[in-house]
């Protein structure tokens, strides 16, 4: 009998770290479909906006256009990056969710036809006129 608890611990221990580390979500992810409506996608405009997530954590991006209307949402682990593509025609406002708080970039992106910009995420305290801190409520609205 001991020599069966020791393997079945043994197998425990083992499968332990795989279980763990399937909870934590890939780049490309859709987190919280369920709480934001559908992307608005333009295949016409050819716009590519190239995301990279260089903090030590991993972050949800939601994209708005000018009138801080829902565009996309997306999430990048750390030290990784996402490719929007096919995002309308318009100035956009980055707003993205890290660790337990919520940000907007307080720059927007002008994105015409045929386009690529590249935005880098990145957090340094020293550097606070660069984002504004939201509430959960405007993260999610629509």
């Amino acid at each position: 009998m001991k020599f069966c608890f020791k393997y079945t611990l043994l197998s425990f221990l083992l499968v332990l770290p795989l279980a763990n580390q399937a909870q934590r979500g890939k780049t490309g992810d859709k987190t919280f479909e369920d709480r934001f409506p559908s992307d608005v996608i333009a295949p016409s405009s050819k716009t590519f906006l190239l995301v990279k997530n260089t903090v030590d954590h991993d972050i949800i991006v939601c994209v708005r256009d000018q009138y801080k209307k829902y565009l996309n949402h997306i999430y990048i682990r750390n030290n990784d990056e996402y490719l929007f593509t096919g995002l309308p025609i318009s100035r956009i406002y980055l707003q993205y969710k890290s660790k337990e708080f919520y940000f907007e970039d307080l720059q927007n992106t002008v994105i015409n036809y045929g386009e690529r910009h590249i935005f880098t995420f990145f957090f340094d305290a020293s550097m606070e006129g660069n984002f504004v801190v939201i509430k959960e409520e405007d993260f999610f609205k629509p």
